[in-house]
């Protein structure tokens, strides 16, 4: 079956440029000044990590990246580098993680940051409560235990599969849901009132407001490495699922006066969590399929890949962010969505020493599996003349 339309990466503009979550690159080393990470001619990184090195600590590092993915990159340093001083480590790391980051794109991206710094220095937050981490407050009993738990049997009892690698679950307290709704309409009234140019989720989305720029940051960073990434680690490991390092979380709003539907695509992300926070609603709902490498984006869809989700608040959906997908029409109401798009630097640096992802493109395992029909039969084909050669 053709696909509805073409797939096309929701990239980000204006407020998600780089990784997507408004942080600006690390900072380009100046002209001229020598490198002593130049000697250093192997920076191939290994495809597994080294998990019996340990890492040097990073918690001192200022700068653009938390420091837990200083520490997971190094272990996948080439062994030639694992002995070496930690500046020059970091040097090496701060290169390869700058490669996401092209030169044309650092004034869009310092311009972002003086837009988030000066909500950050005016905005004031309605429910200040959001803005730390609460456990008990912001998920249910049932999904925290099964985080509690932290086996993939516990994560499985209160989950249903659809399709292979979609997971709907109960997530969000009622209260949490409507706190957060509340806190998005407050600052979406404070923008206008100030007369700012709302910079909005990505290239696809007119209404929504990204959660980052007004201060929940770092909540939403526990949010993903406490909550999101012991999931991952066990449903996508194959995408990075166990090395999640950065994050772009943001709301969109779907109804009358607002996004209706939207199209075909995919994530920039590894892992995508899409959450319902309300209102009243009817349609919109969520439709997949299938998943793809760049390279097959556009490829038809199987019957079996196709899956229609109809959201429910409070209830979470998680799916590799290479899963296409789209929303139907919201016919009446309001709907309002939680995104969480979770990354891995290293799984992205990875992937540029891959040509084979059969181990989640659907369409590359397709191809692989004809590959292995026909060398099967080509193998009888030789082994049957053969045979009839040595009987004449």
């Amino acid at each position: 079956m053709a696909l509805d339309g073409p797939a096309e990466r929701r990239d980000e503009s204006q407020a998600s440029v780089g990784n997507g979550n408004g942080v600006a690159p690390p900072p380009l080393r100046p002209a001229g000044r020598p490198s002593a990470a130049g000697a250093y001619a192997d920076r191939r990184l290994r495809l597994n990590p080294n998990m019996e090195h340990k890492p040097q600590d990073y918690r001192d590092v200022r700068g653009e990246y938390a420091p837990a993915v200083y520490s997971a990159l190094e272990r996948h340093l080439p062994p030639s580098l694992l002995d070496a001083n930690r500046e020059i480590k970091l040097q090496i790391m701060r290169d390869v993680l700058g490669h996401y980051w092209p030169h044309g794109e650092r004034n869009k991206v310092q311009r972002h940051r003086e837009y988030r710094q000066r909500i950050l220095n005016h905005y004031k937050p309605l429910h200040k409560d959001l803005y730390n981490m609460r456990p008990s407050k912001f998920f249910l009993p049932t999904f925290l235990e099964a985080i509690r738990t932290n086996t993939e049997e516990s994560f499985r009892s209160i989950m249903t599969e659809p399709i292979p690698g979609v997971y709907a679950f109960p997530m969000l307290q009622p209260g949490f849901c409507e706190m957060l709704l509340q806190e998005v309409e407050n600052f979406e009234k404070w923008v206008h009132a100030m007369k700012f140019k709302i910079m909005r989720p990505n290239t696809m989305n007119k209404y929504g407001a990204v959660l980052d720029d007004f201060g929940l940051e770092v909540m939403l960073n526990q949010f993903m490495e406490q909550f999101i990434a012991p999931m991952s680690t066990v449903f996508y490991p194959e995408v990075g699922g166990g090395t999640l390092d950065t994050h772009h979380a943001f709301v969109v709003e779907y109804g009358k006066d607002r996004d209706v539907e939207l199209g075909f695509h995919v994530d920039d992300s590894e892992v995508t969590l899409n959450v319902c926070l309300g209102k009243q609603f009817s349609g919109g709902e969520l439709y997949f399929r299938g998943i793809r490498c760049e390279n097959h984006v556009n490829s038809e869809t199987q019957h079996e890949e196709m899956y229609d989700y109809s959201h429910v608040p409070g209830r979470a959906v998680l799916h590799r962010g290479r899963h296409r997908h789209g929303a139907r029409p919201t016919s009446s109401g309001l709907r309002i969505n939680l995104l969480l798009w979770c990354r891995s630097s290293v799984f992205r640096e990875m992937k540029k020493y891959q040509k084979d992802f059969s181990g989640w493109c659907g369409e590359c395992k397709r191809e692989k599996k004809e590959r292995q029909i026909h060398a099967v039969k080509a193998t009888k084909l030789a082994f049957l003349r053969s045979a009839g050669g040595a009987t004449i």
